[in-house]
């Protein structure tokens, strides 16, 4: 799929949810935003293991 950028941007609509991840060697950042980029709620950070991943 070929989209431009607006029709990427307009896609994004009141109950849409973004989330980033950082990843990294020994460990993973996370953050969720709204719609507008309000952020959610504080970062998180997981290590690269098993319980890292569990805690996801």
């Amino acid at each position: 799929m070929n989209y431009t950028q607006n029709k990427k941007i307009s896609q994004i609509t009141e109950s849409t949810l973004i989330i980033g991840i950082d990843i990294a060697k020994h460990s993973h950042v996370a953050r969720a935003q709204d719609f507008r980029g309000i952020e959610l709620d504080k970062y998180i950070e997981v290590s690269n293991s098993i319980e890292g991943f569990n805690k996801l």
